[in-house]
């Protein structure tokens, strides 16, 4: 595939904002970003055969993303992942997120970032093609304090797709920003599930969790428990354990904390591996924490790419991030941004074969 950087129209939002996506190629790889959600929409790259194929699970139109706030491949914000019953206390300011999880806030509450138009900052690159989507979050919206000018950038290099998040605020706030990508190595036109794909999470304590999927409790060794991940084992290995934290995630879908906590620069967190196709990825990371879900509540109500109802263990997702409820944990890594500071979280996704 020829390097560089393409934009076309990808529909009309009802409130009349135009969406575009941007393509960007690289040598071996291919990425699509819309201007909707910031959001990933496809990931182009090759098996052991040199075969392409999409790993992304999501939606052919904007109405797809539109009509089913599925998070597929949206950036995330202002805080991704969970803050028990969406309240926050802030130099001595209680703040409230509106619940769209039970009682809780998930994913910004019930309008996040998944939901808004991104400006197209710039694009540019020549073997390194690359797009910056940026937006102002105004105070006060979705309950979070502080005027918030947030970037992220999608780069391509050769075998690898870097997302990097910078964010600043004129008043104190919490900024958690990451990227929902649904992955299936073995391809998403027609997805087998993903139970066969080995993982490795290089993360020696994880976050057990209460009924509303808020930790309990601090990081807990991994060790004797199906969550542990240090040796590559298939996803579907001890899936359908009686572990009590297995039923009350009704799978994996809990944060690990990685080994290095918040780290100067990305580290290997995970590797994913698919047999079947012989692709292999690995994510490098600087954040603390990383959310391993295995596809749980996909239950086939959603009809996605090639009108495929995704169903239960059709995708994985890994999402580098602090820890779930951390405003509310003051024993956690803080998501905690003064005014002037500058928030910063890059992640890499390296594609190789086996």
């Amino acid at each position: 595939m020829t390097a560089g950087v393409s934009r076309a129209p990808f529909g009309t939002l009802p409130s009349g904002e135009a969406v575009e996506i941007v393509t960007l190629r690289s040598e071996g790889i291919e990425a699509r970003v819309l201007t909707f959600g910031a959001t990933l929409q496809a990931l182009i790259v090759p098996d052991r055969a040199g075969a392409l194929a999409d790993i992304l699970l999501g939606h052919d139109d904007l109405a797809g993303y539109v009509d089913h706030r599925g998070f597929f491949g949206a950036t995330i914000g202002r805080y991704a992942n969970r803050i028990a019953k969406g309240r926050f206390e802030l130099d001595g300011t209680s703040h409230h997120v509106e619940p769209n999880d039970g009682a809780n806030a998930l994913h910004g509450g019930a309008e996040g970032f998944d939901q808004k138009v991104w400006h197209i900052a710039a694009t540019g690159g020549a073997a390194d093609p690359f797009v910056t989507l940026t937006r102002t979050s105004p105070d006060g919206e979705g309950g979070f304090p502080g005027t918030l000018d947030v970037s992220v950038t999608y780069r391509l290099r050769a075998g690898e797709l870097e997302i990097a998040f910078e964010a600043g605020s004129d008043r104190a706030t919490i900024v958690n920003l990451t990227n929902h990508a649904f992955f299936n190595l073995g391809g998403a036109a027609e997805p087998t599930d993903i139970l066969s794909h080995r993982i490795r999470i290089a993360a020696e304590t994880y976050l057990p969790i209460d009924a509303g999927s808020i930790p309990e409790g601090g990081p807990t060794p991994v060790a004797g428990t199906p969550f542990d991940l240090r040796e590559p084992q298939a996803i579907g290995a001890r899936l359908r354990e009686t572990h009590p934290q297995i039923l009350r995630g009704r799978g994996y879908d809990h944060n690990y904390c990685l080994d290095g906590g918040v780290a100067d620069a990305p580290r290997l967190a995970a590797r994913v591996e698919d047999a079947q196709t012989g692709r292999a990825m690995e994510l490098w990371t600087d954040q603390p924490g990383l959310q391993f879900y295995s596809g749980n509540f996909l239950n086939g109500t959603v009809a996605g790419k090639n009108g495929r109802a995704y169903r239960m263990g059709d995708a994985f997702c890994l999402e580098p991030q602090f820890y779930p409820d951390t405003p509310n944990r003051p024993d956690f890594p803080s998501a905690r941004l003064d005014a002037g500071a500058i928030y910063r979280h890059r992640s890499l996704y390296k594609f190789s074969t086996i």
